[in-house]
């Protein structure tokens, strides 16, 4: 366990972290490439999370697709979905034949719904009154602030930073440096709150934070970082 009585500042994670679908993506599609005959064990969904939450922490791999089809989303869609269906164990070639078709399924009648866990936003409101200054760090393009306002969460963060408007992704440090300077502390007296690994808890900590792995599901049951189930578990960290 780590001392946080040095804490100042408590950054968040926007997406996986207090911005969620219902239903989550990877279950349906998970259901739909069952109902027409692959078979997927829970390994195998693990497994699949795992690489999928690497991807998107800014790989090679999602660079280079994002190069390969900038003029191209549905492509850049049907290729996510090629490389979720090896993930999942099935056949190169038979991920290149079924890809297209998964992705116009997911892309038709995936419509989740959006929504911030109560228990974020009690967190946020106690995390207000004692005084920390929030911020976050999203590796998206845009920023993403009228969203924040839409979710209600805008009222509560100092700031919000897009990996897009500095050049840099987590887990580059350099994304975490802007932040620190946003925020007006120095590393060791600041907190990072993320649900990916890769992105969030290697990026973190390489930037001198202290970060803490938001992980409801026992993700990444074997971290060497303070883990959290809930939002209701953080102020025991920070006694």
């Amino acid at each position: 366990m780590f001392s946080s009585n040095h804490i100042k500042a408590i950054l968040f994670d926007l997406d996986g972290t207090l911005r969620h679908h219902l239903p989550f993506g990877g279950e349906v599609f998970v259901e739909h490439v069952r109902s027409i005959g692959l078979q997927i064990s829970e390994e195998d969904k693990i497994r699949a999370l795992h690489w999928e939450h690497f991807y998107f922490a800014s790989s090679p791999e999602i660079r280079a697709d994002n190069e390969t089809y900038k003029d191209d989303r549905a492509g850049f869609w049907v290729n996510f979905t090629r490389r979720h269906l090896v993930a999942l164990g099935t056949y190169p070639t038979q991920a290149v034949e079924l890809a297209p078709k998964v992705s116009a399924y997911m892309e038709e009648f995936y419509k989740p719904e959006v929504y911030v866990p109560q228990d974020a936003y009690s967190l946020l409101e106690f995390l207000k009154e004692e005084g920390y200054i929030l911020g976050m760090i999203s590796n998206r393009e845009e920023p993403y602030q009228e969203e924040l306002i839409k979710l209600k969460l805008d009222s509560y963060f100092k700031f919000s930073l897009a990996g897009g408007e500095v050049n840099s992704y987590k887990p580059d440090r350099v994304i975490f440096e802007h932040a620190l300077e946003l925020a007006g502390t120095s590393a060791p007296e600041t907190m990072y709150i993320g649900d990916n690994y890769f992105a969030d808890i290697i990026g973190s900590h390489r930037a001198g934070l202290t970060p803490v792995l938001y992980d409801p599901i026992s993700l990444f049951p074997e971290v060497e970082c303070a883990v959290i189930r809930s939002f209701a578990h953080l102020p025991e960290l920070l006694k």
